[in-house]
């Protein structure tokens, strides 16, 4: 049982209280102080001080001062009167442990007001960093977008500047070609008058001569066409026939050794596919088709249903073992599942395939490009 403190003292104004109660000795960081509006307690053990006040107090403009062994309370009154007794006369341990009660239910109101408070606050807070950040942000890329837009402006005048340039210099050099031909035209008809002028002297001298000098005059004139700009070619055709064979390339150009080994494994094929696959005839029609099945594989990946894949793409190569992008999606399913083994042994599959029909098409890319050349 804690000590009650009864050696107290008190004084009253009309508006405040002052109450003086000795800590005894007690080190000042034990002692304990809760005040409401009508009840005021110090906890020091093993000494209590309460009073049950007999009018109410503000609670929140009161001060306690700690010191020289005495806690000092300045209590503002609510109301301006001279209290007759400090403490509430006739009070029972009832009445007592109610207004205990009702004090403590207040002090934890009041701390879950202040408590939301300081919630409300520190979101308010919150908020306004927030629009203060988005501002920022806003500004920045205010900044960003208006440096982008006068670097845009500063490169298409830059580049509308060297346009102009070119357009200039490719005008400078057309003027300078007419000027030149022009030059050429007049050297050539001043050349056609003194030649003429000297074949005229030489016809009246003799008939041999002028025959002499028309023969001159011709080859000069010859030579003078010579020297300008020739007339352009006169549209051909040439016609080429080849003989007929598998491959659309020149023999000249192939190789036939891989490509009579490519047309064994093709009949090889084709002769599995009629015996290896006996229920072919329980498939339907679009399941017979090697890119119906290689969608609906692809299908199935993004589902990320990879065994079903994986069995899609394996028909579709029993159906056409030739087509690299089936080995390389079955690669990309085995590889999902961690069989890195399948992964590059697909790979390979894939890589020597598309290698083999490189090496049969590059060929017919040159033969497209002879055909190009003659105009065919």
């Amino acid at each position: 049982m804690p000590l009650q403190v009864s050696d107290y003292t008190w004084q009253q104004t009309k508006t405040s209280v002052f109450i003086s109660v000795p800590l005894r000795g007690v080190s000042v960081r034990d002692a304990d102080v809760f005040c409401t509006e009508n009840y005021l307690k110090v906890n020091f053990p093993p000494f209590l001080f309460e009073v049950f006040l007999c009018a109410p107090i503000d609670d929140e403009n009161s001060k306690a001062k700690i010191g020289n062994d005495t806690i000092i309370f300045t209590l503002y009154k609510k109301e301006v009167a001279m209290w007759e007794t400090l403490s509430l006369p006739g009070v029972d341990k009832e009445m007592m442990q109610r207004i205990r009660e009702k004090s403590i239910l207040q002090a934890q109101e009041r701390a879950k007001e202040a408590t939301e408070a300081k919630a409300a606050a520190r979101r308010e807070d919150q908020k306004y960093a927030l629009n203060v950040m988005m501002q920022i942000e806003e500004e920045e890329r205010k900044k960003i977008e208006d440096m982008k837009e006068n670097e845009r402006m500063k490169a298409t005048k830059e580049l509308e500047a060297w346009k102009e340039c070119q357009r200039k210099a490719e005008e400078q050099k057309r003027i300078h070609r007419e000027e030149k031909f022009c030059e050429q035209e007049k050297q050539i008809e001043e050349e056609r008058k003194k030649f003429k002028h000297k074949s005229h002297t030489r016809i009246s001298a003799s008939r041999n001569l002028a025959t002499k000098g028309r023969n001159s005059e011709n080859i000069f004139l010859e030579k003078l066409k010579e020297n300008s700009i020739p007339a352009p070619r006169s549209v051909g055709s040439i016609k080429i026939n080849f003989t007929p064979r598998v491959f659309p390339t020149a023999l000249r150009e192939s190789q036939v050794a891989e490509e009579e080994e490519w047309l064994h494994k093709q009949a090889e094929a084709r002769r599995a596919l009629n015996t290896d696959i006996p229920e072919l005839s329980d498939l339907k029609e679009e399941e017979k088709n090697p890119e119906w099945l290689k969608d609906k594989g692809n299908k199935l990946f993004a589902t990320e249903n990879y065994l079903a894949a994986i069995n899609a793409y394996n028909l579709a190569i029993r159906l056409n073992n030739k087509i690299p992008l089936l080995y390389l999606n079955r690669a990309a399913c085995h590889l999902k599942l961690k069989n890195l083994h399948k992964a590059i042994e697909d790979s390979s599959k894939a890589y020597r395939i598309m290698k083999l029909h490189l090496r049969l098409t590059r060929p017919m890319k040159l033969y497209k490009m002879m055909l190009r050349r003659f105009g065919i």
